[in-house]
This record gives structure tokens, C-alpha cells and sequence, in this order.
């Protein structure tokens, strides 16, 4: 009697798919309009030519080195085309635009004003005092041309800039009548 090999174990589910999945290849049938016209074996042990239709509905198919619309594609373009159908492009400018804020005004602007909202095509800036708010208003279209510039299209039209959050003198033990302080509110 023969030596027995003990060292294979049975495959696993997931082996066993993949071992009929490689067999299903090698007995595959070429597409049509596919270039290659060699035999395939059958099931049987002969040979089938390019007739088809004895392929299985979901078995796998390969072809060859011709053009197909299974064939892999840039990502850059697949992306660009679903951003478009989905009307993803107003969704990322503000993501770009609050993301890179910092960036895009330089970092003396960026430590005094942040982004408050983004409701295209204006942009909503608050300040930190009353000075940077004339300030950026000063630089309003150098910023609107910076924006387009390093975003690559006018994705804001309008800058509306605020100064610091005004505090309220109106209720209170404390509160004044008429128009109240006057320092850095308002």
C-alpha cells in the first residue's frame, strides 16, 4: 500500500470558490468581438469553437488585448464625470475653500478673520475687531482675484465681511438706552 500524504488539509469554503472559479477560466468561452479565436475545452473533454451560447448566465469572461468596456479607466476622470452627475462641484468648493483658508489669505489675515459660512456665491468673513473688518474691506477684490486665482474659477462673488460679535446692552440690570458704547462693537 502506498504512503498516504498527510500534510493537505481540505480547503476552506472560500479556497474551494476560488480553485472552481480559476477551473471555470480555463474552460472559458471568448466574447464576441473578442480577438482571440483559439479552441476552449468543454466540459465534456472536446473542443467548442466561438459558436457561444453554452456560457452560463455570471460565469466569468475574459478577452483579449481589444478595447472593452470592462477595462480599467483613470480615476481622475471617473471622478470628475460623478461629481458632475451628482452636483457634488458646489459641495467641494466650499470644502475647499474653508479647508484652505489658512493658505489662501496668508497667515496675518487667517489669525484675525475665519470663515463664518459659505452659501455660494457669497462668502460670510468674521473679524476679530473692528480694524481688520475696515482692513478686509480695504483688500476685498485683491482677495475675490487671490480666491480665483488659487481655486482655479470665481467660486465666490461677494465677500460680505463682519467685525467681532457685537454685545448686547439691552437687557440686563445693566442696560443702557439709546445707542450704547461705541469702542470696538459695531
Amino acid at each position: 500500500m502506498g504512503a498516504v500524504d498527510r500534510t493537505r488539509r481540505p480547503l476552506s469554503g472560500a479556497a474551494q470558490e476560488a480553485l472552481d472559479r480559476v477551473r471555470r477560466m480555463a474552460d472559458h468561452e471568448p466574447r464576441p468581438g473578442s480577438r482571440w479565436t483559439g479552441p476552449r475545452r468543454a466540459s465534456g473533454g472536446g473542443t467548442v469553437g466561438l459558436g457561444g451560447g453554452d456560457r452560463a448566465p455570471g460565469e466569468v469572461s475574459y478577452t483579449a488585448a481589444g478595447a472593452d468596456p470592462r477595462d480599467p479607466r483613470p480615476l481622475d476622470g471617473m471622478f470628475s464625470r460623478l461629481v458632475q452627475k451628482r452636483g457634488w462641484t458646489t459641495s467641494l468648493d466650499v470644502a475647499a475653500l474653508t479647508t484652505r483658508w489658512d493658505e489662501l489669505v496668508g497667515p496675518a489675515v487667517a489669525a484675525h478673520c475665519t470663515v463664518e459660512r459659505f452659501e455660494p456665491p457669497t462668502l460670510v468673513v468674521r473679524t476679530t475687531s473692528t480694524t481688520w473688518a475696515t482692513q478686509l474691506k480695504i483688500l476685498r477684490e485683491g482677495l475675490l482675484d487671490k480666491l480665483e486665482r488659487e481655486l482655479g474659477r470665481r467660486v465666490v462673488e461677494d465677500l460680505e465681511i463682519r467685525g467681532p460679535e457685537q454685545r448686547t446692552f439691552t437687557k440686563g440690570r445693566r442696560s443702557v438706552k439709546g445707542r450704547g458704547p461705541r469702542d470696538t462693537w459695531g
